[in-house]
């Protein structure tokens, strides 16, 4: 999937307002890789190349920035780690097989790959985190979450509902309804149903289920005939 465009193709306006843009420092949720999940992320990402699993961890990764914001009591040294590594162990899975055990309408006869993408996953993300130097009590949390990131239905403390919350609303992110839109061969409003669906029921914090239905209900304009008829406008030619 190709990344997102960095540059505009018009600029209507006519002149160059680039000296009153804010300083990134002073804007509120602008976000980049500490030094620590900088140095994780360049040990993760070559376990994180199927299934646009990398991009995926990385968008998780900025959601989970915006959960701690609003949830203090939860630790960004468990969270933030633990979101970067938690699907390294999709690597160990033949990519197809991994697309029939999450697919709409899967019986459960796969359900074992799941199991074993969690289990691989926490032992990746341990070497990779003692290779980073984690504290071994930051370790074991981690890896205790991952392990079980999807299969188990209960949240066993704040830092895991919020790594499990910021895997879930990534669903519902352009990039998640792009992805899933591609996996199963699905149109936009057909992705976004069922991401829909699939994100809001299972999250545990009332801040990701706010955050989920604001992305919801804003990518629904996008079906609505009166926001298509804006677009046709002989005014804006």
């Amino acid at each position: 999937m190709s990344s997102p465009s960095h540059s505009p193709v018009v600029n209507h306006l006519g002149r160059d307002v680039t000296g009153n843009i804010p300083d990134a420092s002073r804007v509120p949720g602008m976000i980049e890789l500490n030094e620590r999940d900088g140095a994780i992320w360049s040990l993760a990402k070559d376990f994180l190349r199927t299934r646009d699993n990398d991009a995926h961890s990385l968008y998780a990764y900025s959601i989970a920035q915006a959960l701690l914001s609003q949830i203090p009591e939860a630790d960004e040294n468990i969270v933030l780690p633990a979101i970067l590594l938690h699907d390294t162990g999709w690597s160990t899975v033949d990519e197809r097989l991994a697309l029939e055990a999450i697919a709409p309408g899967a019986d459960g006869s796969l359900d074992h790959l799941i199991i074993q993408h969690e289990k691989e996953g926490a032992r990746i993300a341990r070497e990779i985190l003692e290779q980073v130097g984690v504290p071994e009590e930051d370790i074991v949390a981690i890896v205790d979450i991952i392990d079980g990131h999807d299969t188990r239905l209960v949240a066993m403390s704040t830092n895991d509902a919020v790594v499990k919350d910021s895997d879930k609303v990534w669903r519902v992110t352009p990039h998640g309804r792009r992805v899933v839109m591609d996996w199963f061969g699905i149109d936009a409003e057909q992705s976004l149903r069922l991401c829909a669906y699939r994100a809001y029921n299972e999250l545990f914090t009332d801040q990701a289920k706010a955050m989920s239905r604001v992305l919801v209900t804003t990518a629904c304009m996008d079906y609505m005939d009166e926001l298509a008829n804006t677009y046709t406008r002989e005014d804006l030619a």
